[in-house]
């Protein structure tokens, strides 16, 4: 057999290499956050080892794939097209911002709302390498399309991007405003899809905003049952919380809320 390739997972933060065979079948991988190596075939063991060794740090084990835990194989068993987990950041804005919006200033407008969802959902995968779990693009009839919902161990966040157009905003109790523009109700739409998710998930999940390349940001002190961030350092913030769910948790409240079926 060929020398074996050493590949990085498609999505940022999962902290997985993969070992390939040059036909591009996966024969083992290596899970950075469990330090394991996993290993599809004992009789490839060796070769494996060898190709990983540049990348192995501290202590690590090597030994067959761990059995799948009963969340993971509930994920296994749904349908792709009720499967939420696959969206990518902004999906639904991908075809509006080449061909659907009408007129140049619409289109341009599209386009910052697009490039914010996607600055904000790279950031929130970011967190993935700590244990958290991330979905976007989640529908809730009546509401509308929740950017982000994120579960991790300091527990769930419903999160509404807001594209800062390189201009001061300013967040209220009930209003969001972005240069002189006029004011949106960002905040309170955002209270009502964190109080939807957390009647469907039957578990707490507060209320976020993410202003995306806005010169500044002003948050009004009365504003408190809505945390504000803003990349690039909207996950260093989340990331020290307190742990209120433990790992089997955030796994079976993340099948639950990947299936659409769900949110109906």
């Amino acid at each position: 057999m060929r020398a074996l390739k050493v590949l990085p997972s498609g999505r940022p933060g999962r902290g997985r290499l993969y070992v390939n065979r040059p036909d591009g079948l996966a024969v083992a991988w290596y899970d950075r956050q469990s330090n394991r190596v996993s290993v599809l075939s004992d009789a490839l063991r060796e070769e494996v080892l060898t190709a990983l060794r540049p990348f192995l740090t501290g202590t690590w084990t090597v030994g067959p794939p761990p059995v799948p835990t009963a969340a993971e194989l509930r994920g296994l068993l749904l349908p792709p097209d009720l499967d939420l987990a696959p969206n990518r950041p902004g999906e639904t804005l991908l075809g509006e911002s080449a061909y659907g919006a009408q007129g140049g200033r619409a289109r341009h407008r599209v386009r910052q709302e697009l490039q914010a969802r996607l600055r904000a959902g790279a950031e929130t995968e970011l967190l993935e390498a700590a244990g958290w779990r991330v979905l976007h693009d989640v529908p809730l009839p009546g509401l509308g399309l929740l950017d982000h919902l994120l579960i991790g161990p300091p527990g769930l966040l419903a999160v509404r991007t807001v594209a800062g157009r390189r201009q001061r905003a300013h967040v209220g109790d009930l209003s969001l405003t972005v240069g002189r523009a006029e004011p949106r109700p960002d905040p309170d739409w955002i209270r009502r899809a964190a109080d939807r998710a957390a009647r469907v998930l039957r578990t707490p999940v507060r209320a976020a905003l993410v202003v995306a390349d806005a010169s500044r940001v002003e948050v009004a002190p009365s504003l408190r049952d809505v945390l504000v961030l803003q990349p690039p350092t909207a996950a260093a913030a989340l990331r020290g919380g307190v742990a209120a769910l433990k790992p089997p948790d955030v796994e079976a409240l993340f099948t639950l809320a990947r299936a659409r079926p769900t949110w109906d």
